[in-house]
């Protein structure tokens, strides 16, 4: 296992005034995994940003996906498992999905960033381009080339660059995604991404067969 320290850090991109950090390791079983640091006592209340919800809000099965858009198994579960979950369960009724946010690193955090710079008609849209091209905007792994990328991800989806400007210095935002992220993640006891909760019981990475038979179980009881 190699483990490694991922501390949200500050840059020209997006001034980012926020305290702490988190530990993420590189697990087996197809997950991530990480520890989210504690909220002190005396800390501010912050605003908590609502989820975007895709699906009928009348579902019978609600799954909630905590990933990372810097997390390798969280690219290939959108690779290979989004598609036709959205496909056979989402765009059919059956289940209502809500993607949210695990923000190891401050180049996860950027991408949340451009992923929410369009509001709630381009998220999914835009959340599809971070996942599909993963490797092509980490690239070298260096601040200006993955700033660049995530740039061109952004006007690609049809924002500006004005827009994008100014979604990236949005420091109040940054701070509200983080404190979002922190609050879901301690509620949940989420300790690796990605993972799965499908009616309020948690799950770890899975193939589709997998995710299927858990569905067809849940639609069925």
């Amino acid at each position: 296992m190699n483990r490694r320290t991922l501390l949200l850090g500050l840059s020209g991109a997006a001034v980012i005034a926020v305290a702490g950090g988190w530990i993420a390791t590189r697990q087996g079983a197809g997950q991530t995994g990480f520890a989210v640091p504690a909220m002190a006592e005396d800390a501010p209340a912050a605003e908590l940003l609502p989820d975007v919800p895709l699906g009928s809000p009348d579902a019978p099965v609600t799954l909630i996906e905590y990933a990372s858009y810097t997390c390798p198994h969280c690219a290939h579960f959108h690779d290979e498992v989004f598609g036709a979950l959205k496909r056979d369960y989402i765009d059919t009724g059956k289940v209502k999905f809500i993607h949210r946010e695990v923000y190891f690193d401050k180049f996860g955090l950027w991408a949340g960033l451009i992923a929410q710079c369009g509001g709630t008609m381009k998220y999914y849209g835009i959340v599809d381009m971070l996942y599909g091209t993963q490797k092509d905007w980490i690239g070298d792994g260096k601040e200006q080339t993955i700033s660049d990328n995530l740039r061109k991800i952004g006007l690609k989806a049809g924002l500006t660059n004005e827009q994008l400007d100014t979604c990236l210095k949005d420091q109040k935002r940054a701070e509200a995604m983080v404190t979002t992220f922190q609050k879901h993640a301690t509620d949940d006891q989420i300790e690796g991404t990605p993972t799965l909760i499908i009616n309020g019981e948690k799950y770890s990475n899975m193939s589709y067969e997998e995710l299927k038979k858990i569905l067809d179980a849940k639609l069925a009881g």
